[in-house]
């Protein structure tokens, strides 16, 4: 579950809260909070459990979507993937700009660009994966956040391309502290 449906968890929550401490002032029934409470815990039981956050994910953007800047950050970012990727000859599969498209599509999460990994993973899986590979990965994985820094001054988004690169990380047995470094340079490269 990600940190924004936890969000919405907890203003749901409050706002459970909320009702029940104001009901009795403006002759709110008992019920009306707990059926609000229940039923605002078994949506996101059923999203987490069933959907995988899904749900979260769907609402969550469409609320978002409306915000033309947001909209404009989500160009950037995937475009920051898409220049890299194809500058450094990592074949682009697929992308999506929002959540409901990577739904469509069967996707998990908010969207983003897919890249063809096949060769990586059959190289990590051999332990023959090449420094130059590595590089190229994260750069590619870091190129969104790296546009985001250039347009906006900050980044807002990018913790799955961050998670990308500590999975890899982790599955090359290589030191946590070398990952963020990692990705400080890969963020440095994409900017050049």
């Amino acid at each position: 579950m990600n940190q924004l449906t936890l969000n919405l968890i907890a203003i749901g929550i409050f706002s459970v809260v909320l009702m029940i401490l104001v009901g009795p002032l403006v002759n709110l029934s008992p019920t009306v909070p707990a059926l609000v409470g229940i039923s605002v815990l078994g949506l996101a039981a059923v999203d987490t459990f069933g959907f995988q956050g899904q749900g979260g994910d769907l609402l969550i953007d469409a609320l978002a979507q409306r915000d033309p800047e947001y909209r404009r950050r989500i160009l950037h970012h995937e475009a920051g993937h898409f220049l890299v990727a194809h500058l450094l000859d990592v074949t682009v599969t697929d992308y999506t700009l929002s959540a409901w498209e990577a739904c469509k599509k069967g996707q998990q999460g908010r969207g983003g660009v897919q890249f063809d990994l096949t060769a990586m993973i059959r190289q990590a899986e051999q332990g023959m994966l090449p420094g130059q590979s590595v590089d190229s990965y994260c750069t590619v994985w870091m190129a969104g956040i790296a546009a985001e820094q250039l347009i906006y001054g900050e980044s807002e988004g990018g913790g799955s391309d961050r998670e990308q690169i500590r999975l890899l990380w982790s599955r090359l047995d290589r030191s946590p502290v070398n990952c963020d470094t990692k990705m400080r340079w890969s963020v440095l490269n994409a900017k050049t």
